[in-house]
């Protein structure tokens, strides 16, 4: 049974300057799905309906090009290999489809080196048909592909249909998905990550620019795409990097690309100036303790195993406050090191930031006293917990 034990965090009086007008306790968005977060402690910034689905759009491209990195980088497929643009997906996703294209011509070959710039920078579905074909055979093989890597990722509130975003029933995603396959994506694919703040993209004599609105708006902006459905508005998945501060925003369900890049600036704005980052506990600090039933002892001390940090509100009035969370009471013998705890940040009563808490010391097996004292105890206060 899960227990929650509060714990004071010294956390108070972080700005004196905090914003009157727009903090934690007030922003809202007009996004029916959004989710902002710190890239470095992952602390969550702003969150609305982060686990609702929505069809993806041109953002389940996202998907699609992990797969694409995935086996570039396991060296299945190199940037020079090249792929047929087949009928399919000249008719599909190519110039007669009146869709998002790179206009490759039909039955020609391109790389996959241009054919990532392609679905990247210019949202080319006829890129992203030619790749799923070139490496599985099918849209549709490639799709599984895509849900096992999704799976393998743990993105499990999301599924593919097809490489592109194309409408197509059953085909979803969540923003907190989005977020943590943006976050992925840029942390274990760097180099080819780097396509994404590329600003233009010329095949076939056609020039396009990148379709990410972020990026002209100079505020550090490096990624990533943008969707649009008639059933899900405007979406936007976009990462910006100021003065070495990473943020992460997924957002859907805004009426007009206007309204979306409106949006997005503003949000991304307001969590650039309204927070800062605080150091909660360094590696090896104690941050409190957990109940043992059947040990020498009848509580284990438990400690942060590497510095933890959350980015928090300036406000002064932000209720922050923590929570340690355990299936409990632990049961003896109990291990030095092992992951026992979590530590909750919680601000406003909602949980920003988790962390695992590990036990300081080894609590052994007690004696027939000590066990019969804690069945005693878990008796008489064990009921608790139930509330």
């Amino acid at each position: 049974m899960a227990i929650a034990v509060l714990v004071g965090l010294a956390i108070s009086n972080l700005s004196a300057h905090a914003q009157e007008d727009e903090d934690q306790n007030t922003v809202k968005t007009e996004a029916s799905q959004a989710l902002l977060i710190d890239g470095e402690s992952g602390t969550v910034l702003l969150q609305k309906n982060p686990d609702q689905p929505f069809p993806p759009a041109s953002l389940a491209k996202m998907m699609t090009m992990e797969v694409v990195f995935e086996a570039i980088e396991a060296g299945r497929i190199s940037l020079d290999t090249e792929y047929p643009i087949s009928v399919h997906a000249w008719r599909t996703g190519g110039a007669p489809s009146g869709s998002s294209t790179m206009f490759a011509d039909v039955k020609s070959t391109v790389s996959v080196g241009n054919l990532i710039r392609g679905a990247i920078i210019q949202s080319a579905n006829d890129a992203c048909i030619a790749l799923a074909e070139g490496i599985a055979g099918s849209e549709e093989a490639f799709a599984a592909l895509m849900n096992e890597r999704a799976a393998e990722l743990g993105l499990n509130d999301s599924r593919f249909v097809n490489p592109t975003g194309l409408p197509a029933d059953g085909q979803y995603v969540t923003v907190r998905d989005l977020v943590a396959l943006a976050r992925h994506i840029r942390n274990e694919h760097a180099d080819l990550y780097a396509l994404y703040s590329e600003p233009n993209f010329t095949w076939n004599k056609i020039f396009q620019r990148n379709r990410n609105p972020l990026l002209q708006m100079d505020i550090g902006a490096d990624g990533l795409g943008t969707g649009y459905t008639e059933a899900s508005g405007y979406a936007l998945l976009g990462v910006t990097n100021r003065n070495g501060r990473v943020t992460y925003l997924a957002m859907s369900g805004l009426e007009t690309s206007r309204d979306r890049a409106d949006e997005a600036r503003r949000l991304l704005d307001w969590a650039d100036s309204s927070f800062a980052t605080r150091k909660l506990y360094a590696e090896g600090d104690r941050v409190g303790w957990a109940d043992v039933f059947g040990g020498e002892t009848g509580t284990v001390p438990l400690r942060a195993p590497k510095p933890i940090s959350a980015l928090l509100p300036k406000s002064d009035d932000a209720g922050v406050t923590g929570q340690i969370r355990y299936e409990g009471p632990l049961t003896a013998p109990v291990e030095e090191g092992a992951a026992v705890a979590s530590l909750d940040v919680m601000v406003d009563g909602q949980r920003v930031l988790s962390e695992p808490l590990i036990a300081a010391n080894s609590v052994g097996n007690g004696n027939f006293v000590d066990r019969a004292v804690g069945a005693m105890r878990e008796l008489a206060f064990g009921w608790l917990r139930a509330f």
